[in-house]
C-alpha cells in the first residue's frame, strides 16, 4: 500500500494525493516521506508536467500530523546517538519541503521553477500544514468543521519541520505567537484572514488548478527568498524587532514558568532563526526540535498527551464482547450546576436530554444554563441561533418522573447525601426500563454502597464529571463492586459520545482523582499553617507546571466544599481519619464566611467585580509568617509526594486499573504539572530509587502520610520504571 499516488491530467497538471489506508485522517510517516520525496522528483523532471496539486484523499481533512512512530524511527536507527537520528531525520524533512518550496527553479535568477499548490479539504494541522506552507499557494475548502493550525506545543513540542520559519517569516514573529506558542487552531476563514492559508475556496481543487496553469515566475519565489526580504514585525536587531522578542521572552516565561522546555526552545528557534539566513534557520530549527525530542518532558507529554489519550478515547479499556451502547434518551437527575452542564454536553452530542428537579422552576433554571451557554456562543460568533434552538429543543425540563420512561441511561447528580441519592434511586427505578444504565455522578461517595439502593447492581454505575462540565476534558466511570460489563461499556461509549476522555476505576473513597488533589489542597493550607507564605506555596506549584496554585485553586472551588468533603470523610473514617491543623484553617474561614471567590472573600482578597487583589493578609494574625521561609525545593516535593503516593496507591490497590488512566486522568483531570506527562511518568523521570529514598526523608521530617508504599518501594530495589513494568507493552508481554 502507498501513502501518495500522483497521476497527471493532458494539461499537465500533476495531483499528488495523500491517502494512508486505514486511517481516518493522513499522518506522515517514513514510507510516506520517501513517497512523496520520489513522486516529487519524478514531477519536476517531467517536462510534460506543467504544475503540482497537493491534495488529500481524505473527506473534510487534509491531515492531522506526524506519525509519532516515525520519530522513535529516527532514534532507532541512530543506534547509539539518538540526537543524531532525530536531526538528520527532521532535516530529511526539511531538505523535502525545501525541494518542494524551490520547485526546480534557478538557485540565482529564481526563474524556472513549477508551481505547486496545496488544495485542502479541511483541517490541516501539525505537518499538515507545515507541507502546504511549503507549497506556493494554499487552497482550502469552505468547510465548517475545519481547523488549520499547528498544535504542537499542547503534546510537548513545536513544529519542527519548518512550520516555525516559516510562519514567522510569513507573518512576523507577533503574528506567529498565538499559532505557534498556544497551538491555536482556527476555521479556514479565519486562517485565511491571519495568513496562515491563502484562499478560502468552493471547490479548492478547481481554484488549485486555475491557478497552477496561469503562475507566473514571480508567484513562485517566497518573500524570504527574495531580495530585500525584511521580516514582518521587525527581526531582532530592529528596534521595533528587538521589543517583540523581549515581550515575547517575558510572555513565555510568565505563563510557563519555565516548566515546558518546549516553549523555551521554540523561542530561542525562532529569535536565532531570525538572525540568519533562511536555510540556516531551518537547521538552527531541527536543532532546538532535536533538542525538544530528547528532553524526558516532551517524551511524557507526548506519550500521556498524545498516545494515551488517544488510546483512551478509542476504547482501550473498553470490555471486550459487548455490542455498541450508545445513548439514544438520558435522563439527568438535578438541574444544578453539574447537572445542567451534563445536559449541555449531551445536547450538544445530539442526545435526547430529560432534565428532572424538584419543580418545574428548578428543572427549567437548569435548562436556561444550555440557553444562556448558546447566547455567549452566539454573541461570539460560534453559534447561530438556529442551533440554539435545535439543541434547546433537545432538552425537556420537567419534575415530572414519567419523562424518563424510554431513557436508556440515567446520570443522578443530586445532593451528595447517600439518603437522598438511595431515595431516588428506587423512585426511578420504577419508571425506567428494565434494561436502563443508572449512573452517579457523585464525587466521593463510594460506588458500591449506593448501589445497595439499586434492584439491578450489575447496571449501577459511577459517573463522575468535574466542574465545569462543558469545559472539563476528564470523565471518570467507577465500577462498583458487583458493576457489569454492559455498564462499563454504556458508560465509555456514553463519553466517546460527548467528546471527552474517559477513565475507568475501581471503586474506592474519592475514586482516583480526588483521592490525589484532596491531599494535595490539604498539604497546601497545613502548610499555611506552618507559616509558609501562601504566593510561595502557588509560584512553587506553578513552577512544576500546574496552572494554578492550590491555595488559588482552594478560592476556586469554594472552602466550604473542602469542609463539606472533610466533614463527610470524618464521619466516614470515624477514629482512623488523619486530622490536622489544616482542618482547623478551613473550619476558620468557613466560620468568617470566606468561601472563596463565590464569596469574594477567601485566601485572597477581591474587588468589587470578582477580580483578585492579593493574598489576604489577615489570615497571618491566626497563622504569622515564619521568620524563615522552607527552600523552593522542599515546597515543590511536598506537594508532588502527596499526590504522586496516593497515585502509586490507586494502582498498587488495584483502584487503577491501566497505567495509562492514572496519567491521563492526572493531568485532565486535575491539572498536574503536564510537563511530566502525569505522576507515575514523573515517577519514572525521576527515577524510582531516588523517589523511594526522598519519601524517607519527607516521612522522617513530616509525617506518615509520606511514607513509601510498598510497590515503590520494591520497584526501587529492582531498578523498575513503571511504564516498563504496568506500560501497554508489558502488559501484552504478559
Amino acid at each position: 500500500m502507498t501513502d501518495f499516488t500522483m497521476t497527471t491530467d493532458s494539461e499537465g497538471v500533476a495531483v499528488i494525493t495523500w491517502d494512508v489506508a486505514d486511517k481516518t485522517m493522513n499522518v506522515m510517516s517514513i514510507d510516506g516521506l520517501t513517497e512523496l520525496d520520489a513522486l516529487i522528483d519524478q514531477a519536476l523532471g517531467d517536462d510534460a508536467v506543467k504544475g503540482i496539486i497537493i491534495t488529500s484523499g481524505k473527506d473534510g481533512s487534509f491531515a492531522g500530523g506526524m506519525d509519532l512512530n516515525l520519530l522513535a524511527k529516527m532514534k532507532a536507527d541512530a543506534g547509539d546517538d539518538p540526537a543524531k537520528g532525530l536531526f538528520e531525520g527532521t532535516m530529511r524533512m526539511h531538505h523535502l519541503l525545501r525541494k518542494i518550496e524551490r520547485a526546480g527553479m534557478d538557485p540565482k535568477t529564481l526563474k524556472g521553477g513549477k508551481p505547486i499548490a496545496a488544495a485542502l479539504p479541511g483541517t490541516a494541522a501539525g505537518i499538515g500544514l507545515e507541507l502546504p506552507l511549503a507549497t506556493h499557494r494554499i487552497f482550502c475548502a469552505d468547510n465548517p468543521k475545519a481547523r488549520i493550525g499547528l498544535p504542537e506545543i499542547l503534546v510537548g513540542i513545536f513544529p519542527g519541520a519548518g512550520g516555525t520559519t516559516r510562519l514567522v517569516r510569513k507573518l512576523g514573529a507577533m503574528a506567529a505567537s498565538s499559532f505557534l506558542l498556544e497551538g491555536k487552531m482556527v476555521a479556514p476563514a479565519a486562517a485565511a484572514k491571519a495568513g496562515l492559508i491563502d484562499e478560502v475556496a468552493d471547490d479548492p481543487m478547481a481554484a488549485a488548478r486555475e491557478w497552477v496553469l496561469n503562475a507566473k515566475d514571480a508567484d513562485l519565489v517566497k518573500p524570504w527568498d527574495a531580495k530585500g526580504y525584511k521580516m514582518p514585525g521587525g527581526a531582532p536587531y530592529h528596534p521595533a524587532g528587538f521589543m517583540t522578542f523581549v515581550g515575547a521572552s517575558a510572555m513565555v516565561h510568565g505563563k510557563t514558568k519555565g516548566a515546558f522546555p518546549a516553549a523555551k526552545a521554540l523561542l530561542s528557534a525562532v529569535y536565532e532563526g531570525a538572525l540568519v539566513p533562511f536555510d540556516t534557520a531551518l537547521k538552527i530549527e531541527a536543532r532546538w526540535f532535536t533538542n525538544v525530542l530528547m528532553n524526558p518532558s516532551s517524551s511524557a507529554m507526548i506519550r500521556s498527551l498524545f498516545l494515551n489519550k488517544e488510546a483512551l478515547e478509542k476504547g482501550a479499556v473498553r470490555p471486550e464482547g459487548i455490542p455498541d451502547q450508545r445513548v439514544k434518551k438520558l435522563g439527568v437527575l438535578g438541574a444544578g450546576m453539574m447537572g445542567a452542564g451534563i445536559a449541555l454536553v449531551s445536547a450538544q452530542a445530539g442526545i435526547e436530554v430529560v432534565l428532572i428537579d424538584r419543580d418545574q422552576a428548578a428543572a427549567d433554571k437548569g435548562k436556561a444554563y444550555s440557553e444562556a451557554y448558546m447566547d455567549k456562543g452566539i454573541a461570539r460568533k460560534k453559534a447561530t441561533p438556529e442551533k440554539k434552538e435545535a439543541l434547546l429543543n433537545l432538552i425537556t425540563a420537567t419534575p415530572d418522573l414519567d419523562a424518563l420512561k424510554g431513557c436508556d441511561l440515567i446520570i443522578e447528580a443530586v445532593f451528595e447525601d447517600p439518603k437522598v441519592k438511595a431515595e431516588m434511586t428506587q423512585k426511578v427505578e420504577a419508571v425506567i426500563p428494565e434494561d436502563c444504565i443508572f449512573a452517579s455522578n457523585t464525587s466521593t461517595l463510594p460506588i458500591t454502597d449506593l448501589a445497595k439502593a439499586s434492584s439491578r447492581q450489575d447496571q449501577f454505575i459511577g459517573i463522575h464529571f468535574f466542574s465545569p462540565v462543558e469545559r472539563m476534558l476528564l470523565v471518570e466511570i467507577i465500577k462498583g463492586a458487583n458493576t457489569g460489563d454492559r455498564a462499563v461499556a454504556k458508560a465509555l461509549d456514553y463519553v466517546r459520545q460527548i467528546r471527552k476522555t474517559p477513565i475507568v476505576v475501581n471503586d474506592a473513597r474519592f475514586f482516583y482523582a480526588n483521592r490525589c488533589i484532596i491531599p494535595y489542597g490539604n498539604e497546601a493550607t497545613r502548610m499555611v499553617t506552618e507559616g509558609v507564605a501562601p504566593v510561595l506555596i502557588d509560584n512553587a506549584a506553578q513552577m512544576l507546571g500546574f496552572p494554578v496554585g492550590p491555595i488559588q485553586l482552594g478560592d476556586e472551588t469554594s472552602i466550604d466544599l473542602a469542609t463539606k468533603i472533610m466533614r463527610a470523610t470524618k464521619a466516614a473514617m470515624g477514629n482512623e481519619y488523619p486530622a490536622s491543623e489544616a482542618d482547623d484553617l478551613i473550619v476558620w474561614m468557613e466560620d468568617l464566611g470566606r468561601l472563596g471567590r463565590k464569596a469574594n472573600a477567601g485566601y485572597f482578597d477581591y474587588d468589587e467585580k470578582g477580580k483578585r487583589i492579593g493574598y489576604w493578609k489577615g489570615i497571618h494574625d491566626k497563622y504569622p509568617l515564619a521568620e524563615e521561609q522552607p527552600d523552593l525545593q522542599e515546597v515543590q516535593d511536598r506537594l508532588m509526594f502527596v499526590q504522586v503516593l496516593e497515585a502509586v496507591r490507586a494502582l498498587e490497590e488495584g483502584v487503577l486499573m491501566d497505567i495509562r488512566e492514572g496519567d491521563v486522568g492526572a493531568i485532565l483531570g486535575w491539572g498536574f504539572a503536564p510537563a511530566t506527562g502525569g505522576p507515575l511518568s514523573w515517577l519514572d523521570m525521576i527515577g524510582t530509587p531516588y523517589a523511594a529514598e526522598r519519601c524517607d526523608q519527607l516521612e522522617a521530617k513530616f509525617g506518615p502520610r509520606f511514607k513509601c508504599p510498598d510497590l515503590l518501594r520494591e520497584m526501587a530495589e529492582k531498578n523498575q520504571t513503571f511504564y516498563g513494568r504496568f506500560g501497554p507493552k508489558a502488559a501484552a508481554a504478559a
